[in-house]
Order: C-alpha cells, then sequence, then structure tokens
C-alpha cells in the first residue's frame, strides 16, 4: 500500500533525499557544513520513515476501517502490527544506506567512523520516532487533518533541531528548545559516529533522551490505541 500511493512515498522517502541533495549543492565545497547536513538528512530520514509515515497510515487504516477488518481476520494482531513496523524499518534502512553512501561519493563525507554507534543511534531513533508516530495518530481525527498534525510538529522539529546549520550558531532561546527535542539527540549520535567516528559512549546523553521519549511515546502509544474509526 505505501510504494502503490505515490504521495506518501515522496514525502516519507524521497523527500530527505531530495533535501539531501539541494543541500548538497548549495553548500558544495564547504566540507565543514556538508558535515553538518548529511547526518542532518539521515536524521530525518529516520523521523520521516517511522514517525511521519505512521502518524499518516495508521490514522487512515484506522480512519477507513481497515484496522478493524483485520482484527475480525485470523491473522494474529501482533502479526500484522509487526508487518506495519517492519514496513517501516526497511525504508529506515534504505534511505540511510543512500545518505551514507550518497555523503561519502557526492559530498566528501567521511565513511561513518563507528558502526556500532551509527545502529545504535538508528534503532534508538526507529523506536523512538516509531513510537511517537503511533502515538500521535490516536490524537488525528481523521486522514483529511492528518498532514496539518504531522506538520505541525514534524516541519517546527526540523527547523529547530539543527539540520540544516551548526546549532552553535543558533539563538541560544533555539538551542534550549532543541535540547528537549529528540530529534536533535538523534543527529547529534548520527553526527558523530558518522563523521567524527565517536562511540556510543561520547553520547550517552543523547542516547538517555532518546530512551525517555520513547517511554513516553510506548505509553501513549499503548494507552490510546484502537482499532475502530472514530466518526460514524
Amino acid at each position: 500500500m505505501f510504494w502503490r500511493n505515490p504521495t506518501a512515498a515522496f514525502f516519507n522517502f524521497l523527500l530527505p533525499l531530495l533535501l539531501l541533495a539541494l543541500f548538497g549543492a548549495v553548500f558544495s565545497g564547504r566540507q565543514e557544513e556538508l558535515d553538518v547536513v548529511v547526518p542532518g538528512i539521515a536524521g530525518v530520514s529516520v523521523m520521516s520513515a517511522t514517525f511521519v509515515a505512521l502518524a499518516y497510515n495508521l490514522t487512515f487504516l484506522r480512519e477507513h476501517g481497515i484496522l478493524k477488518r483485520v482484527r475480525g481476520t485470523p491473522m494474529p494482531a501482533t502479526t500484522y502490527l509487526a508487518g506495519v513496523a517492519a514496513s517501516a524499518v526497511t525504508n529506515v534502512v534504505l534511505q540511510l544506506a543512500i545518505v551514507i553512501v550518497a555523503g561519502h561519493l557526492l559530498f566528501g563525507v567521511s565513511w561513518p567512523g563507528d558502526w556500532p554507534a551509527l545502529l545504535t543511534f538508528a534503532a534508538a531513533g526507529v523506536v523512538c520516532f516509531a513510537a511517537l508516530g503511533v502515538a500521535l495518530s490516536h490524537a488525528i481525527p481523521n486522514s483529511e487533518s492528518a498532514p496539518a498534525y504531522v506538520n505541525a510538529v514534524f516541519l517546527p522539529m526540523l527547523m529547530i533541531a539543527g539540520v540544516f546549520y551548526d546549532e552553535e550558531n543558533a539563538p541560544a532561546v533555539l538551542r534550549d528548545v532543541a535540547e528537549v527535542l529528540p530529534l536533535k539527540h538523534l543527529v547529534d549520535g548520527l553526527s558523530g559516529a558518522m563523521v567524527r567516528g565517536d562511540g556510543v559512549s561520547m553520547h550517552a546523553g543523547a542516547l538517555l533522551v532518546l530512551a525517555a521519549w520513547t517511554a513516553a511515546g510506548l505509553v501513549l502509544a499503548i494507552r490510546g490505541f484502537s482499532w475502530d474509526a472514530r466518526r460514524s
């Protein structure tokens, strides 16, 4: 269903890659900026393929009665939900692979210096933003309003988290807000692993923040989950 929907495929899969191409061209020859942008786009790819995709898709599936019909079939509910999650994880793996290869071959960013740290933060980001995406879907009343709800969270976080600029150059108030948000810490962890070769221990605080958001997201995702559409 995902790949047969061109709009969903564009915003959840191609948009981060287009941003990589755009900002890579803008900062061409400026390696310091590219070393900021490429890991930032990697973080955006994780958020887009999990948080954005699941918030959209679960709202659509719920409000169009698909979840309710699946619930009534012999297929175990956990199997179906695992399939939805596996689709999101597959998109993350593909996007990260493309961003890492393109970042190295086209923009001169070094190969990740610490692969275990990269995989750790990628996995932490997937779980965190997947849980938050499911939790947000519970607050969306219908599929028509899903873009407004999702973009109201996604776009401000994208601007504040230092994806396209060095956060040290941002106003203090934005840096303080970014410190509370999960995307900034995911980008920090990915940047450390990809550019500087930092191990997990170098960004343990970022991992703790992601864990805290994951716990909150899981609680809200589980407590608010519904198989039934909200409208009659």
